[in-house]
């Protein structure tokens, strides 16, 4: 039997794994991460509650596991929360759990789990793992393709995923559920995150007038001819292809169709103004560790709760690619990742820049 130790939130999945891995004989240690959260609010991360601390631990004692707390807000802080205020001071829409997941919970939880001696770590993530015969470990998605969750984790390499373990990623979450109820877990009704988890369940607008000002500072809003309509509230308030909340009104519905941060002001346009069928994506993670040479087509992701669509996807060098896709897509959104599919299987992703075209590649 293995080693394992159990990225343990307090959360109903996570406990499940645990609870799995300990029924099959393994030595389970859990672990949580303590996260930075604003000043004065230092238990209200979402992640690390003192609820959520105290759910864990009672599943811990449950099951005898040894269970520790991290103190991670330093990191966190420095890499996750600088992330999400450069994003928005940079015109982008980002996505901190990509971040978190890279270096914090593949970073700073492993780095604890292997001095612990562990041969594992295993999270509640809703993905599973597949062994080639050349060793090569490829990520597929969930079970479950409503909590799916390989979008997220197409930033881990082949070293971190050798040492991972996803026990929930093959049932549905309804059987996840059950399994809570059968181990009778105390978090076995509570209900998903779905928060940004350093917000506190507070608006991130708040969050960046406090922490970032210049990103909600007013500016105009003007049409892609350079027409003035109207005053927005700060850039970082709206994300491409945003039809509600533009306080304009206009004889046909408009969308944001970009963010000038040079000029702070806010482009909208007509629905058949907005989308393109390119983009660009550079920090390309290809999950195998080897950049394809070839041009090759695929499903894309370009965010995490959207539609697959087919592409055409032009690798530059080793992390770097343009996207052609079979039709138009309207939410390409600079700062969000764009994340591959061959069927089951997650190839990787990158980060959505503003298209450039072949300029970009090296």
């Amino acid at each position: 039997m293995s080693k394992i130790v159990v990225a343990m939130s307090g959360g109903v999945d996570s406990s499940v794994a645990a609870a799995l891995l300990k029924e099959q004989g393994h030595e389970v240690i859990g672990l949580m991460l303590r996260l930075w959260s604003q000043p004065g609010k230092e238990s209200e991360n979402a992640c690390c509650t003192l609820e959520s601390v105290s759910l864990a631990e009672q599943v811990a004692r449950k099951f005898d596991i040894p269970f520790h707390t991290v103190d991670a807000k330093q990191p966190f802080r420095d890499v996750v929360v600088d992330y999400f205020l450069s994003s928005y001071e940079q015109g982008e829409t980002p996505n901190p759990c990509l971040m978190c997941n890279r270096h914090i919970r593949w970073g700073v939880l492993r780095e604890h789990a292997l001095e612990l001696g562990a041969d594992f770590i295993a999270s509640g993530h809703y993905v599973r793992l597949n062994k080639k015969e050349d060793g090569e470990v490829q990520l597929l998605r969930g079970v479950d393709k409503g909590k799916d969750q390989a979008y997220v984790l197409h930033v881990l390499n082949q070293t971190q995923l050798r040492q991972s373990l996803f026990p929930v990623g093959g049932y549905p979450k309804s059987e996840i559920r059950e399994l809570a109820r059968k181990f009778n877990l105390p978090v076995a009704e509570k209900s998903d995150s779905q928060d940004l988890c350093f917000l506190s369940g507070g608006d991130y607008r708040d969050f960046l007038r406090e922490y970032a000002p210049q990103t909600t500072v007013r500016g105009e809003i003007v049409t892609s001819a350079g027409k003035v309509l109207g005053e927005h509230e700060g850039l970082a308030s709206y994300t491409i292809g945003q039809r509600k909340g533009l306080s304009v009104s206009a004889p046909n519905p408009l969308y944001v169709l970009a963010k000038d941060i040079a000029s702070n002001r806010l482009v909208v346009g007509e629905a058949e103004e907005l989308g393109s069928s390119e983009m660009f994506v550079d920090k390309i993670n290809w999950i195998s560790g080897k950049a394809p040479v070839e041009t090759f087509r695929a499903e894309v992701k370009i965010r995490y709760a959207a539609r697959e669509a087919w592409a055409e996807i032009e690798p530059f060098g080793t992390d770097q690619a343009q996207i052609k896709f079979d039709a138009p897509q309207r939410d390409i959104t600079p700062g969000q990742a764009a994340v591959f599919y061959d069927g089951e299987i997650c190839l990787g992703g990158g980060m959505i820049q503003p298209s450039k075209g072949k300029e970009n590649d090296k």
